[in-house]
């Protein structure tokens, strides 16, 4: 089936708009997969801020992504160390310079660009590229990464303790609200 007009000429846009942020970036020390990498780590859970789960993410190999972590600990963007869950593993934190490097995120102008334009149906378009991912990341056998909230597993206001109300019922461990909004390497649609 051939697209329509104005849906090619949306993934026109979409290519074209990507390939704008992509220069932005080239402004500061971070080469895009940094950037990439970097988003990612501030949006994952803590289930998720692993390696692994960062290559599964970026669609990348596990050598671009060791590559890709240490070159941003050499910058200071980044710290390793063995997973508060399982010391067999490594997990990465965000240093307090790439919270400074994020909050002049290109993608964040973007952000902005779509909402000024959309406005109100800023929701609608969101969600509209929402099912566009899914359904491409199903043609091409990926993860879908979603957040916790949305998950079959979430269990929400299930605990009496406040700052970690809810459950994940996959890993039987608790989550905070925030946690609940985070993006999750186990996340699993609740329609399936």
């Amino acid at each position: 089936m051939i697209p329509s007009r104005p849906a090619l000429e949306a993934a026109h846009f979409v290519d074209r708009l990507e390939r704008l942020v992509r220069a932005s970036e080239a402004a500061d020390d971070l080469n895009p997969a940094q950037w990439e990498a970097l988003r990612y780590f501030v949006r994952a859970n803590r289930f998720s801020r692993t390696p692994a789960a960062l290559a599964d993410y970026l669609v990348s190999t596990r050598g671009t992504i060791s590559r890709t972590l240490t070159s941003l600990e050499a910058k200071g963007y980044l710290r390793r160390g063995p997973s508060s869950r399982d010391g067999r593993s490594i997990e990465c934190f965000l240093t307090a310079k790439a919270t400074k490097a994020l909050s002049r995120d290109p993608l964040t102008a973007l952000a902005r660009d779509i909402e000024a334009a959309c406005g109100e149906d800023t929701p609608a378009l969101a969600e509209g590229l929402r099912s566009t991912l899914l359904t491409a990341i199903a043609r091409n056998g990926g993860r879908a990464f979603g957040a916790c909230f949305t998950c079959r597993h979430f269990r929400a206001d299930v605990r009496p303790d406040r700052s970690a109300p809810h459950h994940c019922g996959l890993l039987d461990e608790p989550l905070s609200q925030v946690e609940s909004q985070a993006i999750c390497v186990e996340q699993e649609s609740q329609a399936v």
